[in-house]
């Protein structure tokens, strides 16, 4: 299409329509992106070219899944916004109750000005404060003021309803996302959306649906395979914790957390070695066993965290995790040693690239402690990231599956359920690759498969979600068949690209893929 400037139109005393408008803006956007890519080209080297060329090849995969979407059970959908909007009405009368009764207060719990004035004004409590847009320290009622605001004993009734009135909110909200006319959710990777490799994930090309990455297990009951396929959930096991093994290996030649990794359960191996009397089942403290708290703690050890900090994130008293560091650190002594060479890498150099070839620059003052902390962070969730999504394009360039959804250390793929027996271990297959390490060690993250026909893991009340996979032996048949009815009321939709997605799979085993 010959593109003419705009003056050119003007000068002729040609009609400029909105449309010839928008060609000549997306004429100029390419003009100019070629040009930077002319020169971008330039500055690649091997290492930096390679996680260009990957990330390119990510495009096909990616844009697959865009275009399918996963298929939504409208019935439970809207079974379930019935019973959270219940649920939200009945604590919402509580709170009312509450609030009209003891404080002689009508507001509303949604304002965030009614709540800075209900703890801060008249129950007179000590203000949390966070640093707003204007970089001025006021104020808040955000959820980790709230949560520290529950210490205070006439407060706490107030911030239970709260936080649950918040989270049946955003529930509600997400099981009331718009829909393609085919009864089908969308969502939109963004390949090049994060330092560390990570996909990023928003609403879709065509304007519906929204982030599916961080979707509650209870709510993705909503999500349904296909009828006639069965969903396959692959999940990468304890990927960052193995990361760091490999990066102690390699750096030092410690074993010693990398072989915990590999014993099968990291975390009792822990709990055994900080606490060797205990058993790691017995309760360490509220509701934490010994070895839930190995695995909140080790984790967060791992990446830096300092005592106050993870205290408030894992919500285990500071003594208690002021004892733990330093008897982990000293199991682990390659994990300090870890740090300190990666401070002097930050100082040095400012770069780091992965034991999988992926290279990051640091651009903020080498001396800064969260510049340092994102560099210890930086590594392992970035092997894990790499290794996922190399994972993923392998399984679409396998043409056996339908690949629908990418979790972050996960892939979501359905199949004709009557290939379970061969489909399933080669999915496995794909997503566990081999790599050498220093001194000839190999490095394998393993991946659990979970098989069913909803993403929820399945229960007495669910026996059509997931169960892990062990070999061909899930006797279970489908329980229920999906309503595909388009005219179930009260749900919003747009448009649909069913007959797209159709033509593309209709081809599929005669495509050839890189």
């Amino acid at each position: 299409m010959k593109i003419i400037h705009t003056d050119l139109l003007e000068k002729l005393n040609m009609p400029l329509s909105e449309t010839e408008k928008l060609w000549i803006y997306n004429g100029l956007d390419c003009c100019v992106t070629h040009e930077v890519n002319y020169e971008l080209q330039r500055l690649l080297d091997p290492t930096t070219r390679a996680t260009y060329e990957f990330e390119k090849s990510l495009m096909a995969p990616i844009l697959e899944m865009n275009m399918r979407g996963v298929l939504i059970d409208e019935e439970y959908r809207r079974k379930l916004v019935l019973e959270y909007s219940a649920d939200l009405d009945r604590l919402e009368h509580h709170f009312n109750l509450i609030t009209l009764e003891g404080l002689s207060v009508n507001l509303n719990w949604r304002s965030p000005k009614a709540l800075l004035d209900l703890f801060y004004n008249r129950l007179g409590l000590p203000p949390v404060k966070k640093r707003n847009a204007q970089g001025i320290f006021a104020p808040t009622v955000n959820r980790d003021a709230l949560e520290r605001l529950q210490e205070y004993l006439y407060a706490q009734p107030l911030v239970h309803h709260i936080l649950a009135m918040r989270d049946l909110g955003k529930k509600i909200s997400f099981l009331k996302t718009a829909l393609d006319r085919d009864n089908r959710i969308r969502t939109s990777y963004n390949i090049g959306g994060t330092t560390t490799g990570r996909l990023a994930s928003s609403f879709s090309d065509f304007g519906t649906g929204t982030n599916l990455q961080n979707i509650e297990p209870r709510l993705r009951r909503v999500f349904i395979a296909d009828p006639g396929y069965k969903f396959c959930n692959i999940d990468l096991e304890q990927s960052d914790s193995r990361g760091v093994g490999a990066i102690c290996w390699n750096l030092f030649g410690d074993p010693t957390y990398l072989d915990a990794c590999e014993s099968g359960d990291l975390h009792t191996v822990v709990a055994e070695m900080v606490w060797p009397r205990e058993n790691p089942r017995a309760n360490f403290y509220r509701s934490f066993s010994y070895r839930d708290a190995a695995k909140r703690l080790g984790h967060a050890t791992n990446f830096y965290g300092q005592p106050p900090e993870i205290s408030k994130q894992v919500k285990i008293p500071l003594g208690l995790v002021k004892q733990f560091q330093p008897a982990y650190l000293a199991k682990f002594p390659a994990i300090p040693m870890w740090w300190e060479s990666r401070r002097r890498t930050l100082q040095s150099e400012g770069r780091l690239t992965t034991l999988l070839g992926r290279r990051r620059w640091f651009f903020g003052r080498r001396n800064d402690s969260q510049v340092f902390k994102k560099m210890i962070a930086f590594e392992p969730q970035s092997i894990t990231a790499d290794t996922i999504n190399r994972g993923l394009l392998r399984v679409w360039q396998g043409n056996r599956v339908q690949c629908l959804l990418q979790v972050h250390d996960s892939i979501l793929v359905q199949y004709p359920e009557t290939q379970e027996a061969s489909i399933v271990p080669w999915l496995k297959s794909m997503i566990e690759q081999e790599v050498e390490l220093a001194r000839g060690r190999r490095f394998v993250i393993p991946a659990e498969a979970q098989v069913g026909w909803n993403w929820a893991y399945a229960s007495p009340n669910n026996p059509d979600g997931l169960i892990k996979w062990t070999g061909p032996n899930d006797s279970r048949t489908r329980s229920r068949t999906p309503i595909l009815d388009k005219s179930i009321p009260g749900i919003h939709r747009e448009l649909s690209i069913a007959p797209l997605v159709e033509e593309m799979d209709s081809d599929l085993s005669d495509r050839s893929r890189p």
